[in-house]
């Protein structure tokens, strides 16, 4: 999985700067500017950034009844850390974990083989000791710092920040600027066009369908469509008289917003670079909203559009199935629940793609949304029977 969804975030890296070009489809790169600085927008299209991509690409994946489902194709995970230690735990404790006790600290070592500064910004803070454990276990030549705080040092820099935060980070444009002329060295690098939802919706729009074909080798392109849910890009602009919505038969967005309970097994998501994009908090399940609510959100969507990107897309279940838990008083029972799981692949200087570990979230079964919330249960996956 991880060589194609490597491949995948190259092709939209080349789509968006032939787009912002004017070569091919110029709206493309319009949608995915919205609400990002001219400054920044400026620079992720600067010529020494075009090779730049993420080291570290982590899917969301639903775990249906008879497939995967992509949620999210993450390049700031959090999580690392954490499935490093449960990996190493396992482990010791006599499980075949996947990727192994240490195919997270030398996957991450993978990405700065000769050592580098972590910078975990303030907004990021609940993701800092995990990541000072994994910089621990790496040695000395690594090391997490404040992103707030930081002083350029000429190392190489592991970014765990958003982008949207750039205003609270004082030096975040100086080193956006340096990283694109190779000054330092920056992953995952600062092009908030590849941190953006969108994509998983606009890998199915028919508009784009022979460049699809045309840059994925079809083995790649055919594994994503597995992967990924259809999806749609929300767009306030009337459609012509005789067109429809893919999928949807319908003319409208009015339409949709009409949908009966039955016929909203929909997701509702906002792209990226905004402080609601991640953590599942801009995320609504159509058929666990009232109809009211579902119409309010739906034209909430529509109105930021035109300034801040929305998609949506199909739902797929996650399987329920039994898992042992802890009891507080150390007992074991089991409980119904649905996983995601996290697989983490990280890519080193030759451009070699390999995988780490996995991190599964279980929550109760009747949780539509699967993320780190208080009820939920962490653990590293290991190889089945």
């Amino acid at each position: 999985m991880g060589h194609p969804l490597a491949k995948f975030q190259q092709a939209c890296d080349l789509l968006y700067r032939r787009s912002a070009a004017r070569k091919v489809v110029p709206w493309l790169a319009e949608l995915m500017d919205q609400g990002k600085p001219d400054w920044l927008v400026s620079l992720q299209r600067e010529t020494g950034m075009a090779e730049q991509f993420p080291r570290v690409i982590r899917p969301d994946l639903i775990l249906a009844k008879d497939h995967f489902a992509v949620t999210e194709l993450d390049s700031v995970p959090g999580g690392m850390g954490i499935t490093a230690w449960l990996s190493k735990v396992y482990s010791d404790g006599g499980y075949e974990v996947l990727g192994g006790a240490d195919g997270m600290v030398e996957g991450f070592r993978s990405i700065m083989p000769d050592g580098g500064d972590i910078l975990v910004s303030e907004e990021s803070k609940d993701y800092r000791a995990e990541m000072d454990w994994l910089a621990g276990r790496l040695g000395d030549s690594w090391k997490t710092e404040s992103a707030e705080d930081y002083v350029e040092s000429g190392r190489a820099i592991y970014r765990f920040f958003e982008q949207f935060d750039w205003a609270s980070i004082p030096r975040f444009r100086e080193l956006a600027e340096k990283s694109a002329t190779f000054d330092i060295i920056v992953t995952p690098p600062f092009k908030p066009h590849l941190e953006d939802k969108l994509w998983l919706a606009l890998l199915w729009s028919p508009a784009l369908k022979k460049i699809w074909e045309q840059s994925l080798r079809g083995s790649y392109l055919r594994r994503l469509r597995e992967l990924i849910p259809f999806g749609w890009v929300l767009d306030r602009k009337p459609l012509p008289p005789h067109a429809a919505l893919p999928r949807m038969d319908v003319h409208s967005w009015e339409e949709v917003a009409e949908f009966s309970q039955k016929e909203r097994q929909l997701v509702l998501k906002i792209s990226g670079f905004h402080e609601t994009a991640w953590g599942s908090r801009g995320v609504f399940i159509g058929h666990d909203l009232s109809a009211s609510e579902w119409r309010e959100r739906l034209d909430s969507a529509l109105d930021q559009s035109a300034d801040q990107p929305w998609l949506m897309q199909e739902f797929h279940e996650g399987k329920r199935f039994e898992h042992p838990v802890y009891e507080a008083d150390g007992g074991v029972r089991m409980l119904d629940v649905r996983a995601r799981l996290c697989p983490y692949f990280f890519t080193n200087g030759k451009g070699e793609t390999k995988f780490g570990g996995c991190l599964a979230t279980l929550v109760p079964a009747d949780k539509k949304k699967i993320h780190g919330m208080s009820e939920s249960i962490l653990v590293p996956c290991v190889v089945g029977d």
